[in-house]
């Protein structure tokens, strides 16, 4: 299991301090800027975690599904610092700052839990500036693909696959350099790229 995803037992023993929500598909979740006052953990469903600027050009940080959570900055005051979107019909366990708090203080596992996805966010970020700076487009998509894609009986899938405007705005390129990418590297071979998933079929080049 991954290390950002927690297991049905950590579920359970902080579902008794949280209220169960629902939302319907493409409804925003939470806005980048509003106070920060709850953890929302996943129970079905999937969101994509954004940023967007005032001219509403966004940026995709992430997606996440069940056993995913968001808002763990609510154990500090301050700003969320990016809004969330359902992709489906999607239910929340919702804990409050109060109760988080006091959960966090009596739950070594879950404290634990949380550091490591804080230091996992850190390389996270500090990989993506890195190639922002230092990688060329191609670069940023392979990069990418690899980061997305989980193991499926031996090989490496891109399962709910984003749409090529979402990839584009998570390299920051456009979603014509995206198709053609995507396209080059399935004639290649290196990829099949079906109506929902991505499959990396062999290693992708190390340049473009």
């Amino acid at each position: 299991m991954p290390d950002d995803v927690l297991s049905e037992a950590e579920v359970r023993a902080v579902a008794g301090r949280a209220v169960m929500r629902a939302y319907p598909k493409n409804a925003v979740v939470v806005t980048e800027g509003d106070r920060t006052d709850t953890l929302h953990i996943i129970v079905s469903g999937r969101v994509k975690i954004y940023v967007s600027d005032e001219k509403g050009k966004e940026i995709v940080l992430n997606f996440a599904g069940p056993g995913e959570y968001f808002g763990e900055l609510a154990l500090v005051d301050g700003p969320r610092a990016a809004s969330v979107m359902t992709l489906e019909p999607t239910r929340f366990l919702v804990v409050p700052r109060d109760d988080l708090r006091e959960f966090v203080a009596s739950s070594p596992e879950f404290s634990l839990h949380l550091i490591r996805k804080l230091i996992q966010r850190v390389r996270v970020l500090t990989n993506d500036v890195k190639s922002l700076a230092l990688m060329d487009v191609y670069g940023r998509v392979a990069r990418m693909l690899l980061d997305l894609a989980v193991e499926r009986d031996g090989s490496l899938v891109i399962e709910d696959r984003p749409t090529q405007q979402e990839l584009a705005n998570r390299v920051g390129a456009s979603r014509e350099m995206i198709n053609k990418i995507l396209g080059d590297l399935a004639s290649g071979g290196y990829i099949t790229v079906e109506r929902d998933r991505i499959t990396i079929a062999r290693a992708l080049p190390r340049a473009w």
